[in-house]
């Protein structure tokens, strides 16, 4: 681990909140996912399941959580499972967790060896009557993959057939929606991470530079600051690539007068940053490009003013469209008859801003959460409205990270350039 010890009280609160919703009786098990192989005898690299790094902190593969708070041996009411340390695989990959360690990390007593777990999940399921298998339930999953998940829940289900189950992932959901303080604490150290990447992208870009060399300057800012890396793939994208969402090639000459979109965030103690900032690669916004960057920001200062506890997640993105509608009228890229003779199922908005507005963050960029509900003091969200234009070959987006709050919100990004002016400025030092 690159980070810096995180206290295991975080560890032993989350554990506490999923236990508060269990049933009666019931046990919850939470399997990581393997090492996958790639080319040849090459692996991928391993990041665990979320659950599991929620539930317990540990980062080393085949750990299995076990939680079973009314079983009649108190000693075994969290158990950590984990991968017998072996010397010749340690000279090969490095040194696995002893059971000390992976206590100091979790904050779990009982920790057992995984060529031990049969024999005793054998005796828990003889008491148990409900059990709670994990599966990956994302909105937003790829299901044409074989999942170990599914293999796991297939196997599990099939050596013991008549016991009572139930979904790990739906409880999950709504509890890992709503982040602790400590949660956010590291979280900030992601975002201070991000803050001083940032801030060195703008002493360093100027018209020739590439957009990998951004890449590497933002790579370096993290790892030298203790990050594990980039929280999902870096988007430097300069001109009209702005305006593919997920660009990741990096590979073009950042030229004058262009604006440069920036996507990125560090991932520290295993939680995500997500900043996007939209610059001018000369240091100067052109007259156009500033009122179309002011409009972007009109929308994200909208959405930090209604995102409070209590509002429907569906009637904040109708009011964030709405104000992208005015904005976009504002600045001449719609008309009222193009809102006249607009389809409903594709408003006329939709042209030039076709993406989401907000999602979950914390332990995976794309958080766990619902979509559907009121939003709720303590959830963790993006807000990122973008415009984007092809006939101008410009792209530009704005996103910060914002904490929910019982009096309103909290902008993570707070002290970071996000006028014209202050980028102005900023690169101007």
């Amino acid at each position: 681990m690159k980070y810096l010890p995180i206290p295991s009280k975080l560890y032993e609160q989350n554990r506490q909140r999923f236990i508060a919703k269990m049933k009666p009786n019931s046990l919850a098990i939470f399997p990581c996912s393997p090492v996958f192989p790639k080319s040849g005898d090459g692996t991928y690299g391993y990041k665990p399941d979320a659950d599991v790094l929620w539930l317990s902190g540990i980062t080393q593969e085949k750990t299995i959580v076990v939680l079973y708070p009314d079983n009649p041996d108190k000693n075994a009411r969290e158990v950590l499972v984990l991968l017998r340390p072996n010397e010749l695989l340690e000279k090969w990959v490095g040194h696995k967790f002893r059971k000390d360690e992976a206590t100091a990390i979790s904050g779990i007593k009982n920790v057992q060896w995984l060529d031990g777990f049969d024999t005793m999940i054998q005796v828990m399921m003889n008491n148990a009557e409900t059990v709670y298998l994990n599966t990956n339930e994302h909105n937003r999953l790829d299901t044409e993959l074989p999942r170990t998940d599914l293999l796991f829940v297939r196997e599990f289900m099939a050596k013991f057939p008549v016991h009572t189950y139930d979904r790990a992932a739906r409880l999950m959901r709504d509890i890992r929606a709503v982040k602790t303080a400590e949660e956010v604490e590291v979280v900030k150290q992601a975002i201070d991470i991000t803050h001083k990447a940032f801030n060195r992208t703008l002493k360093f870009v100027k018209p020739g530079v590439m957009e990998y060399e951004i890449e590497a300057e933002i790579t370096h800012e993290f790892l030298r600051n203790r990050a594990t890396g980039h929280a999902y793939g870096c988007i430097i994208a300069s001109g009209d690539r702005a305006r593919t969402l997920h660009y990741e090639e990096n590979n073009a000459e950042c030229k004058a007068g262009e604006l440069l979109l920036m996507d990125f965030g560090a991932e520290y103690g295993n939680y995500n940053a997500d900043l996007t900032r939209t610059i001018p690669v000369s240091g100067k916004f052109t007259e156009r490009q500033k009122e179309v960057y002011n409009a972007c920001l009109a929308v994200h200062n909208h959405g930090k003013n209604i995102l409070k506890p209590g509002i429907r997640f569906p009637d904040y993105v109708k009011s964030i469209n709405e104000e992208m509608e005015r904005q976009l009228l504002k600045i001449g890229l719609i008309t009222q008859e193009d809102i006249k003779n607009q389809d409903p199922e594709n408003p006329a908005f939709r042209k030039y801003f076709y993406h989401g507005v907000s999602h979950h963050l914390g332990l995976v960029v794309h958080d766990v959460g619902s979509y559907v509900d009121e939003v709720q003091e303590g959830m963790l969200f993006t807000i990122e409205p973008g415009i984007y234009i092809e006939e101008e070959q410009m792209g530009i987006r704005i996103e910060n990270n914002i904490w929910i709050t019982k009096d309103g919100n909290q902008d993570l990004f707070a002290n970071i350039p996000i006028t014209v002016e202050e980028i102005e400025a900023a690169m101007a030092r």
